[in-house]
């Protein structure tokens, strides 16, 4: 009888025990996956993780532009005006001419080009700190036609810039193509220096890049008079994305016949008609910087270079 009893009470009491222990493991482990399982800890309580990165290398935290100026010269707004070629150009960093109008950002890595009204070329009363495309360094006298083609690419941005009276910004040059008579056509035409018409300019014009080229006043313009800067006129072009004070791409391409603008390499404007076919007839050189294109009192702007390659 004791032993149906004792019988009796353990089918009762065991499956409470059974069903207590299974409840404690199945606790444990859920305890236990809570701990190594990293999704199950809250976001709130804990920092955000480090994310590495691998921007920050060059100098520690010190940057330098990406820039080769073994063909370039530049162009001050002081003296008559003043102007550093290579080899000098290449050490910038320590030349007492240059410091205040070209120098490095090395929190960003650019190469800085600042300007103010100043010292002008004697075919313009604007002033500017702007690089000269040289094929030959020191030289003005090697340069390229259409026909031979040439690229140039540049990433920059608009660091600064005045306003005028109205409170609009200034507006200059940060990329040409310029022409260049050879002497003999400087000799046809009676010219006293190789200067031609710059067929292309690029500015940053309130916080836009605009584009400007040559185009002939008439197509039928004999060979000798095609020569003068007075055969030729402006047509205007903007891009519609606005750059801001922000980092963009310029490319210029250039072939026979036919040149080609491309902005941060999804917006283009292609010419390629009788003027850039007429065209040909010039040598040309490319130029990248800050021309200021204002005298306004306090007027200035500053330019910064990232990147700037040309090929031919």
């Amino acid at each position: 009888m004791i032993i149906r009893y004792i019988y009796i009470r353990l089918n009762r009491i065991v499956p409470f025990i059974i069903l207590g222990v299974m409840s404690f493991i199945v606790a444990c482990s859920d305890s236990a996956s809570e701990i190594l399982t990293p999704n199950k800890v809250d976001p709130i309580e804990n920092e955000e993780p480090e994310v590495m990165t691998n921007d920050k290398v060059e100098g520690i935290d010190f940057f330098l532009p990406n820039i080769d100026l073994n063909n370039w010269k530049v162009t001050l707004p002081i003296g008559n005006p003043s102007e550093v070629e290579p080899p000098e150009i290449l050490d910038y960093a320590n030349n007492e001419t240059l410091q205040e109008f070209m120098f490095n950002d090395s929190t960003d890595g650019s190469l800085v080009f600042y300007t103010y009204p100043g010292a002008s070329t004697r075919n313009s009363s604007y002033s500017r700190t702007e690089l000269r495309e040289q094929m030959v360094p020191g030289s003005n006298n090697t340069n390229w036609t259409f026909k031979e083609g040439g690229y140039m690419r540049g990433k920059l941005k608009m660091d600064d810039i005045s306003k005028d009276t109205d409170g609009k910004y200034h507006r200059t040059i940060i990329m040409q193509i310029h022409g260049r008579l050879t002497n003999a056509q400087r000799d046809l035409i009676g010219e006293d220096d190789n200067n031609a018409p710059p067929v292309l300019k690029i500015y940053w014009n309130n916080q836009r890049v605009r584009v400007l080229r040559k185009v002939l006043k008439d197509v039928d313009v004999n060979d000798r008079d095609i020569l003068k800067t007075n055969a030729w006129t402006d047509e205007g072009h903007w891009f519609s994305n606005e750059v801001g004070f922000d980092e963009f791409q310029l490319e210029v391409k250039v072939s026979e016949g036919k040149m080609e603008v491309v902005l941060n390499q999804d917006e283009r404007l292609v010419f390629d008609d009788i003027h850039m076919q007429k065209w040909g007839v010039f040598e040309n050189y490319f130029k990248a910087g800050n021309y200021l294109s204002t005298t306004d009192d306090g007027s200035f702007s500053r330019v910064k270079y990232y990147e700037l390659e040309v090929s031919h």
